[in-house]
């Protein structure tokens, strides 16, 4: 059973928008958390943007005010909205699920994670 899958990710110019989605199985979506994770080339996974069970949504701070996480508990889907998105953008992008970090002040206890969808931004 796949549990999270990523979609929506491809090419973009600098200051284009592209939205990116993740399709969450009925397992997963009973995670506490649920959160968007970057890794580019030569750098750690990060998180840049967090929802927990009541909605709160947190975001990295290279990101906050441009990305924008949402969630359709209809469609069990996490989106993430990202707009002027910049070069230092590009990253493969994934969706996970687990447990809030109250030390890290975002969904950091992952349990599960998506199989990625890559993101480029070049001119």
């Amino acid at each position: 059973q796949v549990d999270l899958a990523e979609s929506g990710g491809g090419s973009v110019q600098p200051g284009q928008s592209l939205p990116i989605s993740c399709e969450i199985s009925e397992r997963a979506a009973r995670s506490h958390c649920l959160g968007w994770f970057r890794e580019a080339p030569g750098k750690e996974r990060w998180g840049v943007a967090s929802m927990d069970s009541d909605g709160t949504t947190t975001y990295d701070p290279d990101v906050k005010g441009r990305f924008t996480i949402s969630k359709d508990n209809d469609k069990n889907t996490l989106f993430l909205q990202m707009t002027r998105l910049k070069p230092e953008d590009t990253a493969m992008y994934y969706c996970a699920a687990g447990r809030w970090s109250g030390s890290e002040g975002r969904c950091g206890n992952i349990e599960v994670w998506g199989q990625g969808t890559l993101v480029t931004v070049s001119s």
